[in-house]
């Protein structure tokens, strides 16, 4: 069965409150969010931000990240991360 293609929206989370960003994310499911490094300047830094699991991929889990918004350095929003399972069973999570 195939599934339906859908452009997905880019926004800049230094524009916009950390209540806007969630809000937004909550609405459209999934976003590109993309903003400034703070630990090195100039260097631009994206991913994509999802609102529950079911907008990650097989194989991957929701986990907890932070963006930089207007108003907080740290906006607490979910991204999908890749998860391996070893021999004794536990979980780890890597970064995509």
């Amino acid at each position: 069965m195939a599934a339906e293609a859908q452009a997905i929206s880019r926004y800049d989370p230094s524009r916009m409150s950390c209540g806007t960003v969630r809000a937004t994310i909550a609405r459209e499911g999934a976003v590109i969010l993309r903003y400034q490094s703070t630990r090195t300047p100039g260097l631009p830094l994206y991913d994509r931000y999802v609102r529950s699991q079911r907008f990650c991929n097989m194989g991957e889990v929701r986990a907890r990240a932070s963006v930089p918004s207007a108003d907080t350095r740290s906006c607490i929003v979910y991204k999908c991360k890749r998860v391996e399972t070893d021999r004794h069973f536990r979980r780890r999570i890597f970064p995509n």
